[in-house]
């Protein structure tokens, strides 16, 4: 007997699902007839996490008398993601787990992100591939002071990422408004508090006061979101950035690579490195 949250949402936004539950063996992306709707299906062992995934995130929970493909499959604990020499970021979340993981790798810093949580913990290959560029700005910026914002934050692991590793304020922002609670939680459970950290909700593209609010002066703003939110934030990130500050755009499948790439280009960015990984591209640009 197991128990299940469903969640309707427009196909439009299929990919960032797609990106949140990455790495969650027990969730589905369903496609109803006729194109326009997917539903997302997490399947959980116990009725409190299926109630944490609606609370989070609204949607339904149901409890499941009859075996399902997905449900059956005993979920094992993922082993840690190690990125570079510097994090480790695990779905462990007790301090026992977390102490003993401190031990086994003394010189990196450690980031839980629960598997509750389900959206964004760092496996997906854009996400993976953001975090090892976060790890490489903030290897080049030691013992100064730095800053980051992530636009399209999820669980905002990104940003946490970064404070963890040495960056002075960060600032996060999602269309969803669960996301602030799974955030600001996640950042109490690594020990990161407000004074450093905000979560903003709301369209970035369309809403000019929260442009506005995100303010200037970052050091890096970060996108792991789609290839048509990059297009529509290319003109519109430089305002945000210090001289010289860096835009790391992320989740942007191969075959839109190109076309994203030409227009960072016509709205004056220069592509300092692009790397690719599972059919998926991130670009860093100056």
């Amino acid at each position: 007997m197991t128990w299940s949250w469903n969640k309707l949402s427009a196909a439009k936004w299929e990919d960032a699902w797609s990106e949140r539950i990455a790495g969650n063996p027990n969730a589905v992306i369903t496609k109803i007839k006729g194109g326009k709707t997917v539903r997302i299906t997490v399947y959980c062992d116990d009725e409190e996490d299926a109630l944490a995934l609606k609370k989070y995130f609204g949607g339904t929970v149901r409890e499941i008398k009859t075996q399902d493909w997905v449900a059956t499959q005993k979920r094992e604990k993922r082993p840690p993601l190690k990125i570079r020499d510097a994090l480790v970021i695990t779905e462990q979340s007790s301090p026992e787990n977390l102490a003993a993981l401190q031990k086994q790798f003394p010189s990196r810093c450690i980031l839980s992100v629960p598997a509750e949580m389900a959206f964004g913990t760092g496996d997906h290959a854009t996400t993976s591939t953001c975090l090892r560029f976060i790890c490489d700005a903030a290897k080049s910026r030691r013992k100064t002071s730095w800053s980051m914002t992530d636009i399209g934050c999820g669980t905002a692991v990104l940003a946490m990422a970064a404070l963890k590793l040495g960056a002075a304020s960060a600032a996060a922002v999602d269309i969803d408004d669960k996301c602030r609670d799974v955030a600001y939680e996640n950042a109490a459970l690594n020990g990161i508090g407000q004074d450093t950290y905000t979560v903003r909700i709301g369209d970035v593209l369309g809403d000019a006061v929260l442009r506005a609010d995100l303010g200037g002066g970052w050091q890096m703003v970060v996108a792991n979101i789609v290839a048509d939110v990059i297009i529509g934030l290319s003109p519109l990130v430089r305002p945000m950035l210090a001289p010289g500050g860096l835009f790391l755009c992320s989740g942007i499948i191969d075959d839109r690579a190109q076309e994203v790439a030409d227009r960072l280009r016509e709205n004056g960015w220069e592509i300092l490195e692009t790397r690719s990984a599972e059919g998926w591209f991130s670009y860093l640009c100056r």
